[in-house]
């Protein structure tokens, strides 16, 4: 006798009762858990402790500094920039740190779906031009400010989640 596709549902049918859907909260409690383990590596970094996260460097202005109230577009767009300044390092010590970046964008991505936000624009990287010239002039200073900054921006998304950020 053939079963066909309706006795083949009805043999799924009891898998399909017990798959749920992934709770928000698993992915805020997720994100941030993902954003307090790049912090640690950050702070395993040893060189990283050197400056200070507010302090100003002539030609470092491009990094993103602190930004209170940040909504999940503007935690994307800063996770952007600072991906793409780390990528741009030849460093060793940021290549997973940049990967965990990926993961935490696709992280607010799903928050923000959750939440019925657009999807996030494509960041504007123009700001970014002169990035080159600043590596040649100073790649340990743009690598330590990077990260220290970065650091803080991350303390900020984490208090920011624990509040509810909007679109």
């Amino acid at each position: 006798m053939r079963c066909g596709p309706l006795c083949q549902l009805l043999w799924l049918w009891p898998c399909l009762l017990c798959v749920q859907a992934v709770s928000i909260w698993k992915v805020r409690d997720d994100t941030k858990t993902l954003i307090k383990t790049i912090v640690t590596r950050i702070s395993d970094i040893s060189h990283t402790h050197a400056v200070s996260s507010k302090q100003r460097i002539t030609g470092l202005d491009l990094i993103p500094a602190l930004h209170p109230n940040l909504s999940l577009s503007k935690m994307d767009q800063t996770l952007v920039l600072y991906k793409h300044i780390l990528t741009s390092l030849p460093s060793r010590n940021v290549v997973q740190i940049a990967n965990d970046l990926e993961n935490l964008r696709d992280l607010l991505h799903l928050l923000a779906a959750s939440q019925g936000c657009p999807p996030p624009r494509a960041s504007d990287l123009e700001s970014l031009n002169s990035l080159e010239s600043i590596l040649e002039a100073s790649l340990y200073s743009t690598e330590v400010v990077a990260l220290s900054r970065l650091q803080g921006s991350l303390h900020e998304m984490l208090q920011q989640l624990d509040i509810g950020p909007g679109c």
